[in-house]
């Protein structure tokens, strides 16, 4: 059996731990130097995964930005782009999305109610499988490293980030902390409310803290809970 993927969950937060606020337009957390960060961790990665919802509402195109960067990946004998990957249990996605005609390699994760209409709405835009009737974080992992994935990005959501970290399937978290106060109850937060690990007093080891800038990343080893 394949090894499943190393599981990198990447988000950056207001102080009060806010992924955005509710207005139209998606609140810039991040500076400059700090993206170029996250750039540079995606191109070191052979798949990054986002929820639907994020696509739906983000529009991203989910690329390893530099030229360099992509290079090198090529020179290594990799794909010029990593990998990628969502998950959707509606199987509502929009095939004229950003997400699929950029880049290299698509693929989704489905139930198996959604399948046919995901594979009516893409098309040949990807490969889609389905992790039977309800979504399944180890299925999906599994498939994963059965592809070759050996280290895996996750850029979100809430939802997902925090279906990982309660289900204790993430390895390392890169939290970028930006100097914002968010304060608004219906904006998407980086964690929910849910069972985690060890619960409220279980440690998570610091593996880095630095200043980017005005951003502060703070990265975590959550399987090493004390």
């Amino acid at each position: 059996m394949n090894a499943r993927p190393y599981v990198l969950l990447s988000a950056a937060t207001s102080v009060d731990g806010y992924l955005d606020d509710t207005s139209p337009e998606r609140l810039l957390l991040s500076n400059p130097d700090d993206f170029d960060r996250v750039d540079e961790v995606r191109a070191s990665c052979d798949a990054i995964l986002i929820g639907a919802t994020t696509i739906r509402k983000d529009n991203p195109r989910l690329l390893v930005n530099s030229e360099e960067r992509r290079a090198k990946r090529l020179a290594e004998g990799r794909s010029e782009y990593p990998l990628k990957v969502t998950v959707t249990a509606s199987g509502d996605l929009d095939a004229s999305l950003k997400f699929w005609h950029h880049g290299g390699q698509k693929l989704v994760f489905t139930v198996a109610s959604a399948i046919d209409k995901v594979k009516a709405t893409l098309g040949d835009l990807a490969d889609v499988v389905s992790v039977g009737p309800e979504l399944d974080w180890d299925l999906v992992l599994d498939e994963l490293g059965r592809r070759g994935v050996g280290r895996l990005m996750v850029e979100g959501g809430g939802t997902i980030h925090t279906q990982l970290m309660a289900q204790n399937l993430a390895d390392e978290v890169h939290l970028a902390v930006a100097p914002l106060l968010v304060g608004q109850a219906d904006a998407p937060k980086f964690l929910g409310t849910a069972d985690y690990p060890g619960g409220s007093t279980a440690r998570m080891r610091l593996l880095e803290a630095r200043a980017i800038s005005d951003v502060v990343l703070l990265r975590y080893a959550p399987k090493e809970r004390i």
